[in-house]
């Protein structure tokens, strides 16, 4: 096995030098775009999240290492390996991703990541403190399985992560065609950050948008509506702790609150899924837009 590093650990003074150049341009051109305190949470939650990631690390490493050890195929390590691991583990990501928006188990630990109302490169380290409890890493464990040694996987989600840092930004308006047409970019996840109705729940790419072309969850961004960021219900507040924990808080309370045979409900329904129909998801909202749209009555020439 060749020695591997971690390719986040050489990425993060990067990080830091464009989040400065964003702060310096946005202060010229668009200075609502940072607010300092939005800034410092966002800079506190990917403290947290890679203090939680020194934690459990080792554990989800050593699980993927059990698997490989069964894994169904000897794949090693030629070139064309590195390419299907990548493919492969944006694939899983796409599918983790989605999942985190439709299974709120799995949403109390991603909301983390949306809960900013600013979208700024430092709202890309708004990584979750939680994804170890809210069982993330299954997602890539059939990678292991497969044949792909641990540490290539490893080492492919390292260069994932660090491609979506940059498209955390306004300050790009849109790719070449070309490059729209298959990779995941800024203008494609501003859309993914909205709180819109017409954009809510699309565009789950990690880097290659064509996955949400193929399976129907992508939406293109318009110059029509400008966008709105945040989370459907705002938090309202920097508080850390509470931003961090609110949704697990609010799981809590649902299934304690439930009927019996409701509770799991609140567990593994969609987020804003109410027993009584009472609350929205984002289905219901999409649902309620869209009546709006063909019930619009077109001014008479």
């Amino acid at each position: 096995m060749p020695e591997l590093f971690n390719p986040v650990d050489y990425a993060v003074p990067v990080f830091i030098l464009l989040i400065i150049f964003e702060m310096l341009w946005a202060r010229k051109r668009a200075p609502e775009k940072y607010e300092p305190k939005d800034t410092l949470t966002s800079l506190a939650f990917g403290t947290g999240s890679t203090v939680a990631g020194a934690l459990t690390g080792g554990l989800v490493f050593a699980m993927m290492l059990w698997l490989y050890e069964h894994r169904l195929f000897d794949i090693g390590w030629a070139w064309w390996a590195w390419i299907a691991c990548f493919v492969l583990d944006d694939l899983a990501y796409y599918v983790f991703h989605r999942s985190a928006h439709r299974i709120r188990w799995l949403w109390a630990s991603h909301v983390n990541h949306h809960s900013s109302q600013h979208y700024n490169l430092s709202t890309a380290l708004r990584q979750t403190w939680t994804g170890f409890i809210a069982f993330n890493f299954v997602f890539r464990m059939p990678l292991a399985l497969v044949g792909f040694h641990p540490a290539m996987i490893a080492f492919c989600g390292g260069i994932n992560l660090i491609y979506q840092f940059w498209i955390h930004t306004e300050a790009v308006g849109r790719m070449p065609r070309w490059f729209e047409a298959v990779m995941n970019t800024p203008s494609h996840h501003r859309v993914h950050h909205a709180t819109n109705p017409r954009y809510l729940d699309a565009n789950y790419a990690g880097v290659f948008i064509i996955w949400d072309k193929m399976f129907g969850s992508f939406t293109p961004e318009t110059d029509e509506e400008k966008i709105r960021y945040g989370i459907v219900k705002q938090l309202g507040t920097f508080n850390l702790l509470y931003s961090v924990f609110h949704e697990w808080i609010g799981i809590a309370k649902d299934v304690w609150s439930a009927p019996w045979r409701h509770k799991l409900g609140y567990i593994w329904r969609p987020p804003g899924w109410s027993h009584d129909g009472s609350r929205d998801t984002s289905d219901s909202i999409k649902a309620r837009w869209q009546a709006r749209q063909e019930n619009q009555v077109t001014p008479a020439e």
